[in-house]
């Protein structure tokens, strides 16, 4: 051997193996990199199965209670037309009370009005009548407010309209006249 040969021998000798590069542990290393690729890509990916599991739930949910709403408040467009028949008959059993000789008229108008209210109960409307109760504006509309020593302030002293609730959401606002504090 020539001395040429042995100063390349001894020279590649001196290079650390690492930077010579063994290519067993490039292989370990390109693995374990491309390991931790695809376990972050399964995470990423059991993220997104797991928030379109949660949002098809809360659509699911939401449209059940669309349904039950639709439901349960279905006929409220066919109460707001009854309510002016309802109170024609209340004007009708009023009057009639008032006119002489018209006591038979009256009784048989006011049993039709009981048995149509009876009927709307049956399916979940209630009647607000809140004559000589405190003024609650979520259920009443205040027509006026008329001074009265002998009531309470802010209470009903009359009810001009009744108003209806279909399932305890108000379908229409009683029209009342409220009572305030007398002025000094």
């Amino acid at each position: 051997m020539s001395d040429n040969d042995n100063s390349d021998t001894q020279h590649s000798d001196e290079i650390p193996a690492d930077v010579q590069g063994d290519p067993e542990a490039s292989e370990q290393e390109t693995d374990a990199a491309e390991a931790d690729g695809l376990e972050a890509e399964l995470a990423k990916t059991k993220d997104q199965l797991l928030r379109t599991i949660a949002e098809s739930e809360n659509i699911r949910r939401r449209a059940s209670r669309d349904v039950e709403n639709a439901h349960k408040f279905a006929v409220e467009k066919l109460l707001n037309d009854l309510f002016p028949v309802l109170d024609s008959l209340e004007k009708a059993v009023e009057t009639a009370n008032q006119t002489e000789g018209a006591s038979a008229i009256a009784e048989g108008v006011e049993l039709s009005l009981k048995m149509f209210v009876s009927t709307l109960e049956k399916s979940g409307v209630v009647q607000i009548d809140p004559l000589g109760e405190p003024f609650d504006p979520q259920q009443h509309e205040a027509m006026a407010m008329v001074p009265n020593p002998d009531a309470e302030p802010n209470s009903v002293m009359e009810v001009m309209q009744k108003g209806y609730s279909l399932n305890e959401r108000l379908v229409r606002a009683a029209k009342v006249i409220v009572t305030k504090a007398a002025e000094s």
